[in-house]
């Protein structure tokens, strides 16, 4: 009679998969570290695996086997192709979710998606103990401790961490702001941009405190906020140790090291030479109008905003043009567009 086939584990619980064997144990925790042992001896990638590394070695012999009948595009696995078929040409989505009906290609799709109703996250990152769904996600985030920022705009050679990031600056090139705000006519070059805009109109702010119920426009102020009390720092300097409960702070540290002074938007990425143009950006995103006109009540973002109205209350018009000496404007934009008339 045989024994019971033994089970390995995961030693540091990251996740509850058990395996037959200690090598493909050890091949899968590479999931979670990320390591890659194999390396290509032609082009220098990495790998996780020696199958892997045999699959890719394909590219440089030429030997792409697997052809798609519909499209031509070759694959180096009969697994690939199959998985190109359903996604692409099929249009049969198998695998559906029972707490929200959404419908995926593959299993392993729907596997990663229920982890987002279960609150699973099995990709810890060592440097601050944050956790992901997915090993992307934490690929993405370990940048944040790295600096990486493979994106780089060919316009301009500005960098990002995350593609998305890029696409989104490219905008600031081609003048595009493709989400307009029905309520005032602002448009915006980001959607999420034009969501925490329209809360201003709304008075909307969905994400509260429970230590101390204060609100928020949004999570990535909430979250920054929520650190105050716990004292949580997740974010560390890689050159010092020093830790920081918000990315922004990291970010100004390490200009300590490279001696540079720049201050980051957390919610966009704009970048900023002082930390008051920071502060005063930030405001459209949280909607704050610290100053306050005493004749009418209207709120504004900026002192200089509430300075020219103030006008309209005492009529004043201090700008002059060079042709017509006595007529008055209540803001240089105004003179000026006389001037050029």
């Amino acid at each position: 009679m045989s024994s019971p086939q033994k089970k390995h584990r995961n030693a540091k619980k990251q996740c509850n998969k058990e395996f037959s064997s200690s090598y493909t144990l050890k091949n899968h925790e590479r999931v979670h570290t990320g390591e890659k042992p194999y390396s290509c001896d032609q082009c220098g990638k990495t790998f996780k695996s020696v199958d892997k590394l045999n699959l890719h070695k394909r590219i440089h012999t030429g030997a792409k086997l697997h052809q798609c009948q519909e499209c031509g595009s070759a694959f180096l696995s009969k697994g690939h192709l199959k998985s190109h078929y359903q996604r692409f040409h099929s249009g049969e989505k198998p695998y559906s979710c029972e707490q929200c009906d959404k419908a995926f290609v593959t299993s392993t799709e729907l596997k990663v998606h229920q982890r987002y109703h279960s609150g699973e996250k099995p990709y810890s990152c060592e440097q601050c103990d944050k956790a992901f769904v997915t090993s992307t996600e934490l690929k993405v985030h370990q940048r944040v401790h790295t600096g990486e920022k493979p994106f780089s705009c060919d316009q301009c050679g500005k960098a990002f961490s995350q593609r998305s990031n890029l696409k989104t600056h490219f905008l600031i090139h081609t003048g595009e702001k493709p989400h307009h705000c029905d309520e005032c006519g602002k448009d915006f070059a980001r959607s999420e941009s034009l969501k925490f805009h329209k809360r201003i109109h709304s008075g909307e702010k969905p994400y509260q405190c429970r230590h101390c119920e204060k609100t928020f426009t949004s999570s990535t102020a909430h979250n920054k906020h929520v650190r105050i009390h716990t004292g949580v720092k997740p974010y560390r300097c890689e050159k010092c140790g020093k830790r920081f409960t918000q990315i922004g702070q990291l970010t100004i540290h390490r200009n300590i090291h490279t001696k540079e002074r720049i201050y980051p938007c957390e919610q966009c990425g704009k970048i900023f030479t002082t930390s008051t143009s920071l502060r005063r950006h930030e405001r459209i995103h949280t909607g704050e109008k610290p100053y306050h006109c005493d004749q009418c009540g209207k709120d504004f973002a900026r002192s200089g905003h509430l300075k020219v109205h103030k006008r309209i209350h005492s009529g004043e018009k201090p700008y002059h043009t060079v042709r017509k000496l006595f007529l008055l404007y209540r803001t240089a934009t105004a003179m000026n567009e006389h001037i050029l008339e």
